[in-house]
């Protein structure tokens, strides 16, 4: 797609407290003159497209476990314009190196709806298949993949290749030590990689306050010597053109960038935790007021860019995604648990030959 024109920024000793906005709350653009909003209209229309999109799988997808179809998900509803801002204008060979909740990012890169839920039923590990698309396995430990991150930047670097790296990160992994050694390793190396940091204000039942006594999150940059930026995370204008500064900086050689997207995790932290035992109501309808769906639907609507066509288009490919997922998904066969053993290394060790052997007589004796 159509990318927004940006020079590399230079690395700054300071951080701009108030967040990159290129659409404000109501739906109206702001002032902001550094980056620009002008996109094709067909592109325009596409995110719209895309976050719905994401959030009506998402629906399903936390219907289908409420039905016992899936043993667990973590729902992304809040975070969909982060999550398509930050990927769409990405090049399809860059990688990608997701957490658990990136729905959004997953839909963009082609991954099926019946391949995400493959993952949250257990008949994926993680995600196989998944690096067809330049996409690694969906890490459940918290920031261990910014390691990973790190790692495949400077391969790329090494080989000469032209790509860039995405470690994608909530405000909770930031708390972890393997995260603050990527931080560190990427800058020193000045690898093509660019953290992108969902702040949606709770890590579970813990506030991003307790979670630093800093400013912001992005201003642990300034540490590691890095740019970092705060972006309104519920405004998908504003992370579009946020990450293609950052991945065409990476890009020029000059290293990479720590993104904090300021948005909100409107549901669960998973479908097994209970959000009103932590958070007040006040606090959620606050940031239901600055859904980031909507605040997109009123600024094309007054673009005119928002017509009945695609509104029906729309609605269609959710339909058509959702009854996808649910034929995909309900009364699937349950996975063979042997199967695990086998894509861990190239070649099964004999350790894990035994293991496996283990197994198989322990559940031989259950049946």
């Amino acid at each position: 797609m159509a990318g927004l024109s940006a020079e590399p920024a230079p690395v700054r000793s300071r951080v701009d407290l108030d967040p990159v906005r290129l659409v404000d709350a109501d739906g109206s653009p702001t002032d902001e003159t550094r980056y620009s909003r002008d996109l094709p209209p067909e592109t325009l229309g596409w995110l719209y497209e895309s976050m719905v999109v994401t959030r009506d799988l998402d629906a399903e997808f936390v219907n289908l476990q409420r039905q016992g179809e899936l043993a667990l998900y973590a729902s992304c509803r809040g975070q969909e314009a982060a999550q398509i801002g930050a990927t769409a204008c990405l090049r399809k060979t860059d990688w990608l190196f997701p957490q658990y909740r990136e729905i959004g990012a997953f839909l963009l890169r082609g991954i099926t709806p019946g391949q995400m839920g493959a993952v949250w039923r257990g008949q994926w590990h993680g995600g196989r298949e998944f690096t067809s698309r330049c996409v690694a396995p969906i890490a459940i430990p918290i920031g261990t993949h910014g390691l990973h991150a790190v790692g495949a930047a400077m391969a790329a670097q090494r080989l000469g290749e032209d790509s860039v790296t995405v470690a994608f990160l909530g405000d909770g992994a930031t708390s972890e030590g393997d995260v603050h050694e990527a931080l560190n390793f990427a800058s020193v190396f000045g690898v093509p990689c660019v953290f992108f940091v969902q702040n949606n204000q709770w890590a579970i039942s813990v506030p991003v306050s307790r979670q630093q006594s800093g400013p912001s999150i992005a201003h642990r940059a300034i540490g590691y010597g890095m740019p970092g930026i705060r972006v309104d995370g519920n405004d998908v204008l504003a992370c579009y053109a946020v990450m293609v500064e950052a991945a065409e900086r990476a890009r020029s050689g000059a290293g990479p960038t720590l993104i904090e997207a300021v948005t909100y995790r409107m549901g669960p932290h998973t479908t097994s935790d209970d959000p009103t035992r932590y958070r007040s109501a006040d606090e959620v309808d606050e940031w239901r007021s600055r859904d980031p769906i909507a605040r997109y639907r009123t600024y094309l609507h007054n673009a005119g860019l928002l017509d009945e066509r695609l509104e029906q288009r729309v609605e269609a490919r959710s339909r058509r995604l959702c009854a996808q997922v649910r034929e995909a998904l309900v009364g699937a066969a349950d996975p063979d648990p042997a199967e695990l053993f086998d894509t861990v290394y190239a070649e099964i060790t004999p350790d894990l030959v035994r293991q496996r052997e283990a197994l198989s007589a322990e559940l031989a004796k259950e049946a």
